[in-house]
């Protein structure tokens, strides 16, 4: 869980600026695509170890390292962020008893971390000044984004960590 959360907060550090540069490019929606890039170490752990908590865990080790490495979002929203992400991710998991790992269950839980989130980064970052359409094709592409960059990928890493043997430890590698 902790190197996880360590190496995506050294790939926060320079997917941010990036971020700047897709918002000063294309707005709000061109900065949207890459969400699901800031949630991915924390369901790829869950994914891993499938135990109560890993969310809680990871998520808080991930915003306490972003926060000590800087971000141009603030120390505020490592912690906001990892809440909202730890609250959707706990939830969901315990209503399928942390049994169902499926790809469809995996995407569910990526793109259903995004609203929450999004609801305190509107308020924090003033997003609620845009237009009710671009909010909306915001919340739409995070969405799709949290989709398909956190929870496909997860899978995708998951099946090919699991591949190499390094996680035979793990809950991933048990079969059955």
């Amino acid at each position: 869980m902790a190197m996880l959360a360590a190496v995506n907060a050294v790939i926060t550090v320079y997917i941010g600026p990036v971020n700047k540069l897709l918002s000063s490019l294309g707005g709000p929606i061109a900065t949207s695509t890459t969400t699901g890039i800031y949630m991915v170490y924390g369901l790829l752990a869950y994914y891993i170890i499938r135990k109560p908590g890993t969310a809680v865990v990871t998520y808080a080790i991930g915003g306490t390292i972003q926060a000590m490495t800087g971000t141009v979002y603030g120390i505020a929203s490592c912690f906001v962020a990892a809440a909202c992400y730890i609250v959707i991710a706990e939830i969901i998991f315990a209503a399928v008893r942390y049994r169902n790992w499926s790809t469809g269950v995996l995407m569910l839980v990526g793109g259903a971390m995004v609203p929450l989130w999004f609801v305190f980064a509107a308020n924090m970052f003033g997003y609620t000044a845009w237009p009710i359409g671009v909010l909306g094709i915001a919340l739409v592409v995070r969405i799709l984004s949290g989709i398909f960059l956190c929870g496909l990928l997860t899978k995708v890493l998951g099946e090919a960590l699991a591949k190499t043997g390094l996680l035979r430890r793990f809950a991933v590698s048990a079969k059955g």
